[in-house]
């Protein structure tokens, strides 16, 4: 009980922190709580996403992003648990997915980590471009969208 309570506490003061840090670029969160982030980060999914709720709370441009992910989620009307992405239509999550990419990238630009901005470019290419049957065709413009945007603002730093 007490290792939950501490997890719990260390989600909430993430969030807190996470939501100030994308005031500074312009994105206002909706309140996540730390009981709706654990659901949404433990609960069902339909990808073969392997990105873990501690590999999230270890990197700040993770939290941006799923933080953001739920926010839009939680904007279009949808309750945050443990099944939101698999009783959600595809298209509402990939919606919210590539909003949270757009502020993911623009946190770590206001940031200057480009290298984080490359790294994942790169898997959103491979991942989500290339290689993912479940992304509805009326969104692949979308995420080439932002892939094209994103690597033309880094592709003259010499990283």
């Amino acid at each position: 009980m007490n290792q939950d309570r501490r997890l719990l506490n260390e989600i909430s003061a993430k969030i807190k922190k996470t939501k100030r840090a994308v005031e500074q670029i312009d994105y206002v969160a909706e309140d996540v709580s730390a009981k709706e982030f654990y659901d949404y980060m433990t609960g069902e999914i339909f990808s073969e996403d392997t990105t873990t709720l501690q590999d999230v709370l270890g990197n700040e441009f993770l939290m941006v992003h799923e933080l953001s992910e739920m926010s839009e989620l939680k904007k279009m009307g949808r309750i945050i648990d443990k099944q939101v992405i698999v009783d959600s239509p595809k298209i509402v999550i990939y919606e919210a997915h590539f909003k949270a990419m757009e502020l993911e990238l623009e946190y770590a630009l206001f940031k200057k980590d480009y290298f984080w901005v490359k790294f994942r470019l790169k898997q959103h290419k491979e991942s989500v471009l290339e290689d993912d049957s479940n992304l509805p065709e009326s969104l692949r413009p979308r995420g080439e969208e932002i892939f094209h945007k994103f690597s033309n603002l880094v592709k003259n730093r010499n990283i």
